[in-house]
């Protein structure tokens, strides 16, 4: 290079960035976040030497508070956390310290701050911890930091917008912070600092206003607040005194949150003595004192939680004497009662106050389990209460005297309820239903809903679902109240309904809705199904009964059983009516002759194998155990086996097939041509095989035995006893072949048993002693000597049947090729006939034949079949075209011919149709 030239080397160009105006001031604070380190204050408020100096605590605090006006940092959230811990530990001896614990809360409304997008997932256990840290705040006595903790909590569930951000900073996402909190123990910890509050009313308020916000958003807050005894702290401290009169009001809102989210949780807290007490409390309260519609309407609210409470079994309503003042007031005001409670107290029988008369009638539903209840329902007169209700309103006087009384719907509501309360009680209280003669009256209100013509009009309420002015769904329930009293088996209830001519009046009922042109509803199938319960209920156990009404009974089930099972799927209820129908033929005409012969005259039985035929399987048991009580008559049998299907099948082989079905559901073990395959479990299923357990206790049946019961065989088995397993119309071999199990059915079931005990025996451990062990023995090796014996017959039944299938099908074979050697005959005359008339040499040469033999005297018959008499031409083409007309006359051999000029050619057939 040379030295005397100067080298002048350029630096590169980089480009001049210059902060704008708004840069500048944004990066500002930028600087006093790089100066102030969280550490140093933790530092300084927990030294020692420094842990003293409030003023300078008190400095860097707001400065940092300053800094931080836009949002916490999700990094520095811990250090913030613990910063808050102990100014709140400070405020006790320092008050100065409130402010920042304010002002810190108040940042905490805004969303945190993150740098980039994954810090919401690095930083997510740090915000939850804050959040607790946050709660735990409300131990800070001063009343401005607890307020401003659940301002801060309730402001997560509002839209708080954002300050204007730095560069490089965004706020969470709006749904993360609530993710998070559901995850901390804010909620746990803001139920719990409730008991700090009672000389703060204000700010109680507030809290259970969060409280209630937080129960109301998530399953997860609900499920935290019931961990920590909420539903029982909450009951506990609404009744404390209230300035605002609010208390009440959210306490009771948080908790229906609660019980829409976790209601046996809820109830098992709320049934302890102290929350029954505390909730009768508050209703009383109400009850008393409250006149506007939201008092009311509160008022109702706890009545539908202590209902919840009376559901649980362990609740304490009685032990609080709380069910004996629902009680009084569930008969006030049908039944004047000296009680303090109801003395004075006054109803505007407005919605709210019928609302409140249809939750006491439901909760007399729900206590009734209880028998002490029962016991209260006697002495405050109830079931009179209920029955009062039940009469209509022109027949009491009471109702027509007062000023204020329940409005027409209102009524028609409230009678309702009262007979849905009734079907519940009366069969638990029948002594008191018999005392105010509930019979008579219910059957009263029948004639008034039958006099109104029931079947038309709009209904009342969630009770009906017809229309307006309509009684059906009186008669409804009073029809499912007097089916649940007959129910019940006692002799005096049902021989008062019998008195009172209810058989005839419900058969006439029956009938009149049947002939009514009005299509089936739900309604209307469940009021005849209930009908025809009642009518089994007074008729099963009678004889006189059934031989009384028996004709009318008859005429009734005939009348149904023709109906059919095509509409058993349609989800209106005819699947119940069938069931009942069948009910009905075994309890009120089965076991009286003079019945069961008029029954069988109307073909009764066989109606009974229609309905078997064409009804679903779940129908099949009830049938069959009809038809075979039925059998006891000896009339039934030539009924049942002149029985024939739509498909020209007897009543023995559907039967038998019926059996093949019942043992592919039961998957029992069978060969291929439905003989035994196990002579060791011949009858016994699948799902028997598979039960594991061997051992049983004394009261419980064993599968063996409980097996019987569980599936048609034995009723079919029976059903052949009657009928005998010999001469039975209609069978084919594979049906014998089946005939022969069930003829030994007893014998294997006896064997099954034995086994069953003898294998029972041994998983306990127990050795029988000799001679029983050898008769255990003996019994099991007959069961299956009998099994091998059954197997071998059916397979000589089947060879028996293989045998003659394969004659029938030499004999077809022999018939088709007979078929065909007379075709070809046939065709074999059509030719030479043809040929003759065709061919002139032909036809000299048969004369020439026929003149040779002519003086014969014997003529065997030739091939030629007859005389053509006429011939007609059609419009095909060749021999498919032409229709002969041929003289009878006798079938001689080939080459001759009949002697006389009279004589004709023989023939198969007088006229033939030559097509082929």
């Amino acid at each position: 290079m040379d030295s005397g030239k100067l080298v002048h080397r350029r630096k590169p160009d980089f480009p001049v960035i210059r902060p704008r105006a708004s840069d500048k001031k944004q990066h500002i604070p930028e600087v006093g976040v790089k100066s102030l380190e969280l550490s140093k204050v933790i530092r300084l408020l927990e030294d020692p030497l420094t842990a003293n100096l409030k003023e300078r605590h008190l400095f860097v605090l707001k400065k940092l508070l300053k800094r931080s006006q836009i949002g916490f940092l999700l990094k520095e959230l811990t250090c913030i956390a613990k910063i808050l811990n102990i100014c709140a530990e400070k405020v006790t001896d320092h008050p100065e310290y409130v402010p920042i614990l304010c002002e810190a809360l108040h940042i905490c409304r805004l969303p945190f701050l993150k740098e980039k997008a994954s810090d919401e997932l690095n930083y997510a256990q740090d915000v939850i911890e804050f959040l607790s840290h946050m709660g735990c705040l409300m131990r800070v006595s001063h009343a401005e930091v607890r307020q401003q903790t659940v301002e801060s909590v309730k402001s997560f569930y509002s839209c708080v917008a954002p300050k204007q951000l730095i560069d490089g900073l965004q706020p969470t996402s709006p749904g993360y912070r609530l993710q998070l909190l559901e995850r901390s123990e804010l909620a746990q910890t803001l139920l719990l600092s409730l008991a700090a509050l009672e000389n703060q009313p204000a700010i109680k308020l507030q809290l259970l206003h969060t409280l209630q916000i937080l129960s109301r958003s998530s399953d997860m807050n609900c499920a935290l607040i019931l961990n920590a005894r909420g539903a029982e702290t909450i009951c506990l401290h609404m009744n404390e005194p209230d300035p605002s009169g609010r208390v009440l009001f959210r306490s009771s809102e948080i908790l229906w949150n609660l019980l829409e989210r976790g209601s046996k949780e809820v109830t098992a807290q709320l049934s302890s003595m102290e929350c029954v007490i505390s909730l009768k409390e508050a209703f009383l309260q109400q009850l008393m004192n409250g006149s506007r519609n939201s008092d009311l309407h509160l008022r109702n609210d706890l009545l539908v939680i202590t209902t919840l409470i009376a559901e649980s079994p362990s609740s304490l309503l009685i032990e609080s004497l709380f069910a004996k003042q629902l009680v009084v007031l569930a008969t006030f005001p049908e039944l004047k009662s000296s009680n303090p409670l109801v003395r004075n107290l006054k109803l505007a029988y407005n919605n709210e106050d019928l609302k409140m008369k249809k939750l006491l009638l439901n909760l007399l539903v729900l206590m009734s389990k209880d028998f002490a209840a029962l016991q209260l329902y006697k002495e405050e007169s109830v079931m009179l209460a209920l029955l009062t209700l039940v009469n209509p309103p022109a027949a009491s006087s009471q109702r027509r005297s007062a000023s204020l009384q329940w409005s027409s719907v209102q009524q028609r509501e409230l009678q309702l309820q009262a007979l849905a309360t009734v079907c519940t009680i009366a069969p638990l209280m029948l002594a008191d239903y018999m005392t105010h003669k509930g019979s008579t009256c219910l059957l009263l209100l029948l004639d008034r809903c039958v006099a109104q013509d029931a079947f038309f009009g709009q209904g009342h309420g969630s009770h009906d679902g017809g229309r307006r002015g309509s009684m059906k769904a009186q008669m409804r329930h009073c029809i499912r109240v007097l089916r649940s009293v007959t129910s019940s088996g006692e002799d005096s209830v049902n021989q008062d309904f019998c008195d009172q001519g209810t058989i005839n009046q419900f058969l006439g009922i029956l009938m009149q809705m049947e002939a009514s042109p009005d299509e089936e509803d739900v309604l209307t199938l469940e009021i005849k199904s209930d009908i025809q319960l009642i009518l089994s209920a007074l008729c099963e156990k009678d004889i006189y009964r059934k031989e009384l009404f028996g004709s009318e009974v008859v005429e009734m089930a005939i009348h149904f059983l023709k109906k059919g099972c095509d509409k058993f799927y349609s989800g209106l209820g005819h699947n119940t009516l069938i069931l009942s129908t069948v009910d009905c033929v075994r309890s009120c005409i089965v076991g009286c002759y003079t019945t069961e012969d008029y029954f069988l005259a109307k073909e009764g039985a066989c109606l009974l194998l229609d309905l078997l035929s064409s009804s679903p399987r779940c129908v099949h048991c009830n049938v069959l155990a009809t038809l075979l009580e039925l059998c006891d008559n000896p009339n039934t049998l030539s009924h049942i086996l002149s029985w024939r299907d739509a498909g020209g099948q007897t009543a023995p082989r559907f039967l038998l097939q019926l059996w093949r079905d019942e043992e592919e559901e039961l998957k029992v073990s069978r060969n291929r041509d439905g003989g035994i395959a196990d002579p060791q479990r011949p009858i016994i299923s699948q799902y028997h095989q598979e039960d594991t357990q061997l051992s049983f206790p004394a009261n419980i049946p064993s599968a063996a035995v409980l097996e019987v019961s569980e599936n048609l065989r034995l009723k079919i088995y029976s059903i052949f006893c009657k009928l005998g397993f010999q001469d039975l119309p209609g069978l084919s071999r594979k049906d014998y072949a089946t005939l022969s199990i069930v003829r030994r059915y007893l014998d294997f079931k006896v064997g099954e048993v034995w086994d069953e005990i003898r294998r029972e025996l041994s998983s306990d451990g127990v050795r029988p002693i000799t001679p029983d062990e050898e008769a255990l023995s003996t019994i099991c090796k007959v069961a299956e000597d009998t099994a091998r014996r059954v197997a071998a017959e059916q397979n000589s039944i089947l060879e028996q049947q293989q045998k003659e299938d394969i004659g029938e099908e030499e004999l077809m074979y022999t018939e088709i090729k007979s078929h065909w050697k007379q075709r070809e005959l046939i065709a074999k005359s059509w030719d030479r006939y043809v040929s003759k008339t065709s061919n002139y040499e032909i036809l000299k040469e048969v004369k020439a034949q026929r003149e040779k033999y002519q003086d014969a005297a014997v003529h065997p018959t030739e091939h030629f079949v007859g005389q053509v008499m006429s011939v007609e031409r059609a419009g095909a083409q060749g021999p498919a075209g032409v229709k002969l007309i041929l003289a009878r006359a006798p079938i001689k051999a080939a080459g001759q011919d009949q002697v006389g000029a009279t004589s004709q050619d023989p023939e198969y057939f007088s006229t033939v149709s030559v097509k082929d």
